[in-house]
């Protein structure tokens, strides 16, 4: 298979363009380096650019002789969200409709699209199966929604179809220690917790410990970066096959609260981790985990790396490998 990668040097996407380095595919990725890092692309070729540009995206499809392409090229802090939607509907609704134009004129018309659990907003019950309703509560879920909206009226119209993964929350590094997290400025708790272990960090902020949960802090659902690519590969065989459009949600079904992730951090590290107590944030769930039965029944998918410090014990590795200490 012949695969363009949008996105491909940030962390999901450069794990996945791993995986279909190493299973065969020939790889193209596509990034504007803006958030990804060139080093972290291991397979395949590579071309500096930006889903904003109407003319690369055509010359490069039109040429490229693509089975699919997979996108990753989207800003994901729900924080930045509320401060610069502009920024979110640009590059997340237009930009990515830049990309389907250019699909269509191609003729490529396979496509999987990084979704997110964000475009349910605020659960009404757990863990969220796919008819879950879906009310966003920030611009990047809204974002995310739009374009799940639009794939379904691109595949009514024009046979365009393709599968949105909605994740929760990827977590973890490449078990060989070559690829992992490194966001600026990180906004995930596990390289942040792994940070402040290493000395990066001063303290980790803990927002709220008077959540209905078992320990007062919130829960959230971790699925392992490598689980995460398995379940897009399944989706392009899937589509590769000749199904329909899908949409399915990615988690582990298990929920780990912040102090857990802490405590594992801590038996992981060896290290003391000093904790900042803060008030709760605007929008924080107790509990986000998802049913990813769907998944498991259509695609076979079945997450392999499902021990909180199996997880841990990955970025810790990666964080290791590139930590240099204040």
């Amino acid at each position: 298979m012949n695969v363009l990668v949008i996105g491909g040097a940030g962390y999901i996407g450069s794990h996945m363009v791993k995986l279909l380095g190493r299973r065969g595919c020939d790889v193209t990725t596509l990034d504007n380096l803006s958030n990804g890092h060139r080093d972290a692309i291991l397979f395949g070729s590579f071309v500096e650019g930006d889903v904003a540009d109407r003319f690369l995206l055509a010359q490069l499809l039109e040429t490229g002789n693509f089975d699919a392409v997979m996108h990753f090229a989207s800003f994901i802090q729900v924080g930045e969200s509320m401060k610069h939607p502009a920024k979110y509907y640009e590059n997340n609704v237009s930009n990515t409709l830049n990309l389907l134009g250019a699909m269509l004129t191609a003729n490529v018309k396979r496509f999987i699209f990084s979704s997110t659990a964000a475009t349910f907003g605020s659960p009404q019950y757990t863990p969220m199966d796919e008819m879950h309703p879906q009310n966003p509560i920030n611009p990047y879920g809204r974002s995310k929604l739009m374009i799940e909206k639009v794939l379904d009226d691109y595949d009514r119209a024009y046979g365009l179809r393709s599968v949105c993964l909605r994740y929760f929350n990827a977590a973890g590094a490449d078990p060989d220690g070559e690829l992992g997290e490194r966001h600026n400025p990180e906004t995930h708790l596990i390289p942040l917790v792994l940070q402040t272990a290493s000395g990066l960090r001063s303290d980790i902020e803990v927002f709220g410990r008077d959540y209905d949960t078992p320990d007062g802090t919130c829960v959230r659902d971790y699925i392992h970066i490598n689980d995460l690519c398995e379940a897009h590969w399944l989706a392009l065989q899937s589509l590769m096959r000749g199904a329909g459009s899908q949409r399915y949600n990615l988690g582990n079904g298990n929920g780990f609260s912040v102090q857990e992730v802490i405590d594992a951090a801590k038996r992981v590290t060896g290290r003391s981790i000093a904790i900042r107590d803060a008030p709760r944030r605007d929008g924080d769930p107790a509990r986000l985990v998802a049913d990813s039965t769907l998944a498991r029944r259509q695609l076979g998918w079945e997450p392999k790396i499902t021990d909180l410090e199996t997880i841990v014990r990955h970025a810790w590795r990666w964080e290791q490998s590139r930590a240099k200490p204040n």
